[in-house]
This record gives structure tokens, C-alpha cells and sequence, in this order.
């Protein structure tokens, strides 16, 4: 009898959130293929995740952002049909303060765009789990950065 040994992998996402929109991609590989999330990939060797998150928005949207702080962590645990764990990703979600660039999908996205928060709100796209829940939290965090003077004014 065989069984295979899922191990957990570490993941980066980047949570850019502008003028009441969050950068989104829908991907083009699984997990989660053809589903809008969070620009994100996996950690390298060496790589923190705050570097890591950096160097996937820029290979998935051609955007330049600043990590300012891990926001929080994620566990995507997945079973098979019989029951058996397929896999496990623990994802740190990464804040991120815009800075330059357009949007253009590359690397792992099918589409990169600026999404209004109130389409995620309101369920108006197919996303990976929890996307509505990070943007709300990223959205609270930047307005609490801004207030006190953490953030430059030009993020909105």
C-alpha cells in the first residue's frame, strides 16, 4: 500500500487595494484554475514571503508595490473524493501600497484587473475562498496605517 505524504507549502499573496478597488487575477493553474484571488505563488528557498509576494505581483500584473506588513495567514487544506488530504498551502497575505503600473495579465494569470470592492462584497465574481474577507481586512488595516500616518496620502 502506498500513501503519499502531502507536505504543507508556503505561499505569498499580494494584497494591493486602490481607490476602493483590489488587484485581482484569475488563474491560470491549479488550485483554483480559472478562479479571481490575490496575485500569489509560492515562497522559494531563501525568499521571504514579503519578497515573494513582491516578485509574484510583478511576474502576474507588471504592477510595482511596497510590502508594508504581513496581514495575516491562511491554511487552504484540500481533500480528495475518498476523504485523503491532496493538499495543504499555508498563505501569508502581504499588504502591499501601490505604486506604479497597469495591470496586464502574465506568468500564471489569465486576466489581471482593478475589481470594486463592493462587486467582491456582493459575490458578482467567482473566487478562491476568503478573497471578499481579505480585501475588507486589508481595507480596515490601510485606513487604520493611513490615519495614523503610516502610508503616504496618495494611497487611497
Amino acid at each position: 500500500m502506498h500513501i503519499a505524504m502531502i507536505i504543507p507549502r508556503l505561499g505569498a499573496l499580494a494584497v494591493v487595494i486602490r481607490d476602493d478597488h483590489a488587484l485581482l487575477v484569475r488563474r491560470s493553474k491549479n488550485p483554483d484554475y480559472g478562479l479571481w484571488g490575490f496575485p500569489g505563488g509560492h515562497v522559494e528557498p531563501g525568499e521571504t514571503a514579503l519578497e515573494a509576494a513582491m516578485r509574484e505581483l510583478h511576474e502576474e500584473t507588471g504592477l510595482h508595490a511596497d510590502p508594508v506588513e504581513y496581514l495575516t495567514n491562511i491554511d487552504v487544506i484540500r481533500h480528495d473524493e475518498t476523504g485523503a488530504l491532496a493538499l495543504h498551502y499555508l498563505l501569508a497575505a502581504v499588504l502591499c501600497e501601490y505604486r506604479a503600473g497597469t495591470p496586464v495579465a502574465a506568468d500564471d494569470a489569465l486576466e489581471a484587473a482593478w475589481v470594486p470592492l463592493a462587486a467582491l462584497r456582493d459575490g458578482e465574481l467567482n473566487t478562491s475562498a476568503r478573497v471578499a474577507e481579505l480585501a475588507d481586512l486589508a481595507t480596515a488595516r490601510m485606513n487604520q496605517l493611513r490615519r495614523r500616518g503610516s502610508l503616504s496620502a496618495e494611497t487611497r
